[in-house]
């Protein structure tokens, strides 16, 4: 039994020491660092209270920057000075590239001027160096100059109302003649008006088209005679249109029942660019008859025959305006006849006109309105003489437009 007892002992004792070793060993395996550390720590810590008085003092870190030692603070490393970037080399020039610059682009203004003497009669021959261009009083340097016969485009608008019969054998006489000047490269618009305008033929080469839209205008319908709107209307299309434009104005140039004033058109007038305005004034023999039978008090319309003398001023006043406005002309013929003389002086100022084309000093695209001012002058400057066949000095007048609006531009 002794004997037994002692190995079964030997035997537990034996198995506690093998679980002792592993769980050694494994201790070991973990925490190896941990051990180590402590040993360190209590060596430094020895070594440190035998070299030196003070235990936290430590050594200054090089100028590298980096502590020597395992622990210290950090050091920053002192900023080199970097060599200044080189300069920026241009681009080699490609043979066969062109040079590009960015620049402002000013619109050209063009004028067309009419030189005629007194009783209207063209003067030719003018050259760029009798003209000259003031904006706003500045003088500016023709860039293009030309005088040419070229087709025209063009707007005929009447007034057409049940108003007196005088005045409808007015207008149609005025219409046919003016449509017998046309030359076949010509393109003319009809626009016949009373209360509201009313496009009878659009533009068109086609004579016998605008003989028949002519001859429809037999039965008016309105009594009224709504001009400031059938011009704004019509002006309003053509500024649509590109290139030079002219407006054929055939009416009394009374205005009865207008939803737009007067200086409203005005202003149209002006913003409206590259369009002439010609008026021709009709019912001179309702006017003279006013003028003998004291015809007052009367308004416009059916009883258009009791107009007084001030309306009609007022009618030629605004008639004027228009065309004045524009380098137009302003004609008041009295009978048919006169009529006729009218219209073919009409077409020889449209077909011989001087054009004036300059790039204006003033850049700005500010939608401002600039006077023009256009003079005609002898080739050193001084004052332009113009001598009949005779030798006789010859009274001339330049027609130009007083002036125009430039672009706005919006940023």
């Amino acid at each position: 039994m002794f004997s037994m007892g002692c190995i079964q002992k030997f035997i537990r004792s034996a198995q506690f020491c093998a679980l002792f070793l592993t769980f050694s060993v494994a201790v070991l395996f973990v925490f190896p660092g941990h051990l180590n550390a402590q040993s360190g720590s209590n060596s430094q810590g020895s070594g440190a209270q035998s070299g030196s008085q003070n235990p936290n003092q430590q050594e200054a870190p090089p100028e590298a920057g980096g502590p020597n030692g395992s622990t210290g603070p950090y050091a920053i490393p002192k900023k080199t000075e970097e060599p200044p970037p080189p300069p920026v080399e241009k681009p080699k020039k490609i043979e066969g590239m062109p040079d590009y610059s960015i620049h402002v682009d000013v619109p050209l203004v063009t004028i067309p001027v009419m030189v005629t003497t007194k009783d209207g009669q063209f003067i030719p021959n003018l050259k760029k160096e009798n003209f000259r261009v003031f904006e706003d009083g500045k003088q500016q340097t023709l860039s293009d100059f030309k005088i040419e016969e070229a087709p025209i485009t063009a707007v005929l608008l009447v007034e057409f109302a049940s108003t007196n019969y005088y005045l409808m054998y007015d207008t149609l006489q005025a219409s046919y003649i003016f449509a017998s000047t046309l030359k076949p490269q010509d393109y003319v618009a009809v626009i016949s008006y009373d209360m509201k305008p009313d496009i009878l033929v659009d533009f068109t080469q086609d004579k016998q088209a605008i003989q028949g839209a002519l001859n429809s205008l037999r039965i008016p319908g309105f009594s009224e005679t709504n001009l400031f709107d059938a011009v704004y209307d019509t002006l309003d299309r053509l500024d649509r249109i590109e290139g030079h434009k002219y407006l054929i104005l055939i009416s009394t140039g009374i205005d009865t029942f207008s939803k737009l004033r007067l200086d409203e058109v005005l202003k149209k007038v002006k913003t409206t660019k590259d369009v002439t305005i010609f008026t021709m004034s009709i019912g001179w023999v309702l006017r003279n008859y006013c003028e003998t039978h004291n015809c007052t008090g009367m308004s416009h319309g059916m009883a258009s025959y009791g107009m007084s003398q001030i309306d009609w001023l007022q009618a030629d006043n605004q008639l004027q305006t228009f065309s004045k406005l524009t380098g137009g002309r302003f004609f008041q013929p009295r009978f048919t006849g006169d009529m006729v003389d009218a219209f073919k002086e009409l077409a020889q100022d449209i077909r011989h006109e001087y054009t004036l084309v300059y790039r204006p000093t003033n850049t700005a695209l500010d939608g401002t309105y600039r006077k023009l001012k256009v003079e005609v002058v002898a080739p050193d400057g001084g004052p332009l003489k113009i001598r009949d066949q005779k030798g006789k000095d010859v009274k001339y007048q330049v027609i130009a437009r007083e002036g125009y609006t430039a672009k706005h531009t919006v940023e």
